[in-house]
C-alpha cells in the first residue's frame, strides 16, 4: 500500500472509532490526525479536504464495498427473500471480515441520524446502484400493497438492518465474544423480507389528525440508498 494510501486509510479507521466512541459532531479534525497517528494535524484537509470530505470518504468506502457482492447476489435473485438478501447479507458479510472490534454498523447508523452526513447519503444513490435495483424489484414484486406504504418499508429496513448491526457491534465490544454476522444476516432477512410482505391495516384517522395523507405513511430517512 502507498504510503499516502496508508495515511488515508488510518485517517478513516481512526475517524470511524472516534466517532463512534465521542459522536461526529465531539471530534475534532485535529484529534482524528493524532489518533492515525499523523503528525500533521491538518491531515484531515490535506486528504478530504475536510469534514465534509471525511464524511464523504467513510460513507463512500462503506457504500463501495457492498456493491459487487450485492450484484452477484441480486443476479441470481428470483424472489422477495432473495432480494431481501441481496441487501442485507453484504452488510454482515462485510462486518464479518472486518478486523475486530469493528466500529461500521455503529458509525453507519449514527450517520443516517446525523445532519451533515445524511444530508451527504441522500446524494449518494450512484455509489449504490445495485441497491436502487434491487429496491426497484422490491416495489415490483410487491404492486399489490400500495406503493408508498412499500417504499416507507424498504427505507425503514434500512434502519432496523444498521440499528441491529450497530447494537450487536456494541454487544460484543462490551463482552468480548464474536458477533456472529452470518446468522444475524439469515435473521433479519426473513424478518425483513416478512415485515415488506406483511397486510397493511386501515384504521380511520380521528378528527383534525392525518389531513387527507392516510396514503403517505412517513419515511424515515428519506431516500437514502441502503447501508
Amino acid at each position: 500500500m502507498a504510503r499516502s494510501e496508508a495515511a488515508r486509510t488510518a485517517l478513516l479507521d481512526a475517524a470511524e472509532r472516534l466517532f463512534v466512541q465521542a459522536g461526529i459532531s465531539q471530534v475534532s479534525d485535529r484529534k482524528v490526525a493524532e489518533a492515525a497517528g499523523n503528525t500533521n494535524h491538518s491531515a484531515v484537509g490535506y486528504y478530504f479536504g475536510g469534514r465534509e470530505g471525511l464524511l464523504r470518504a467513510l460513507l463512500t468506502r462503506h457504500l463501495s464495498v457492498l456493491e459487487e457482492p450485492r450484484r452477484v447476489m441480486f443476479e441470481r435473485s428470483d424472489s422477495l427473500l432473495d432480494d431481501v438478501r441481496a441487501l442485507v447479507v453484504p452488510v454482515t458479510d462485510t462486518l464479518a471480515g472486518l478486523p475486530r472490534p469493528t466500529w461500521r454498523a455503529r458509525f453507519v447508523s449514527q450517520a443516517m441520524h446525523h445532519p451533515a452526513a445524511t444530508g451527504l447519503l441522500h446524494g449518494m444513490a450512484a455509489q449504490a446502484p445495485t441497491a436502487t435495483l434491487v429496491i426497484r424489484s422490491v416495489v415490483t414484486r410487491l404492486d399489490h400493497l400500495p406503493r408508498d406504504i412499500v417504499r416507507g418499508r424498504a427505507t425503514l429496513m434500512t434502519h432496523i438492518v444498521m440499528s441491529a448491526c450497530a447494537d450487536m457491534e456494541e454487544l460484543a465490544e462490551r463482552d468480548g465474544r464474536p458477533p456472529r454476522w452470518h446468522a444475524a444476516g439469515d435473521f433479519l432477512s426473513d424478518s425483513i423480507a416478512g415485515m415488506l410482505a406483511a397486510p397493511v391495516s386501515r384504521r380511520p384517522e380521528p378528527p383534525g389528525e392525518g389531513g387527507g395523507d392516510e396514503e403517505r405513511p412517513s419515511r424515515p430517512g428519506g431516500d437514502a440508498p441502503p447501508a
